[in-house]
């Protein structure tokens, strides 16, 4: 029987901080001896890649910081703000690369260079093997700020991608003559700013949603919903909300039990109810019940479907 072997998840952002380290200094300096203006960019954005694996590393060890009496739902969105400014810097690191490959064209093309095809390979190579490491354990562990640097590498993997193209058909146009081709450098440049683009907008929206209370996902929330049914002495489902706060998910239900059960035997429904969710979703680090009284004469109107929707706003 295999182990599955945790890794905490201060990991890999730690190992993608040595990393993005290590690939600034590279495309910066071999962008700077071969002229490459993709690969220069794509240094930048790496310089910023730096800035956002701090903020990201910085989040994560804020966000497992257990609860305290000014964070009574633990430090969980910290993670987010993480990702927040991981979208930010990647919006900067896009409005960067693309004015530079704009003013690019304004200029005679550079010549394209081996040494930079070299670099921008052994990026690609280096991010590729970074994004799916880190989002393999950002799913397993369900953190924010994680998955936000996987698809941070995602951005400079598009990025190396371009540039090993651009670079590629920059050494072609060389070699041929072909004028277009030999502006494939800032081309692949303005392809890799619209990608970066995109990726910014996307986590920056989910990250919105995450900050502003958004709803958990319809399919979650009905699977909240039956597991609460479930329960033997819950009669109605009055209302059910759940949210997302960072790496877990607190959810609040109101529910309507016999109104001859004492106070005991209602606190231990609220136990069954918290304990049937949490047992069977690892990422829920709360359940807020509340307790309504039902009466037997309601039972018809249950079985007429007009109680059994709970009210979800």
């Amino acid at each position: 029987m295999s182990q599955t072997i945790k890794v905490s998840s201060t990991t890999p952002i730690a190992i993608s901080l040595v990393s993005n380290l290590a690939l600034t200094v590279l495309k910066i300096v071999v962008g700077v001896m071969a002229g490459s203006q993709v690969l220069i960019a794509d240094g930048i954005h790496n310089a910023g890649d730096v800035v956002a694996s701090v903020a990201a590393l910085s989040a994560t060890v804020i966000a497992k910081k257990p609860k305290d009496s000014d964070h009574p739902y633990g430090h969980g969105r910290a993670e987010v703000i993480g990702s927040a400014i991981v979208a930010i810097i990647l919006l900067a690191a896009a409005v960067f690369i693309g004015y530079h490959s704009i003013e690019s064209f304004l200029h005679p093309a550079a010549e394209a260079s081996v040494l930079a095809l070299i670099a921008a390979v052994i990026s690609l190579i280096w991010k590729q093997w970074l994004y799916v490491y880190c989002m393999k354990l950002g799913k397993q562990t369900n953190s924010k700020s994680l998955i936000a640097t996987a698809y941070d590498h995602l951005a400079d993997v598009y990025a190396s991608l371009a540039a090993v193209a651009g670079i590629g058909a920059g050494l072609i146009g060389d070699y041929y003559g072909i004028s277009l081709l030999q502006y494939g450098d800032p081309i692949a440049g303005l392809i890799v700013a619209l990608l970066i683009l995109k990726l910014s907008y996307d986590m920056g929206r989910e990250a919105v949603d995450i900050l502003m209370d958004k709803m958990v996902s319809p399919e979650k929330l009905s699977h909240y919903e039956k597991l609460v049914d479930s329960v033997q002495e819950v009669k109605r489902i009055d209302r059910i909300r759940a949210r997302e706060h960072g790496h877990y998910i607190i959810i609040d239900v109101r529910v309507g039990i016999p109104a001859d059960l004492n106070i005991q035997e209602g606190h231990d429904v609220s136990k069954k109810i918290k304990a049937v969710i949490m047992d069977q979703n690892e990422d829920v680090e709360e359940v807020l019940v509340h307790l309504n009284p039902w009466y037997e004469g309601e039972e018809e109107e249950k079985e007429e479907g007009k109680d059994k929707r709970p009210t979800r706003l």
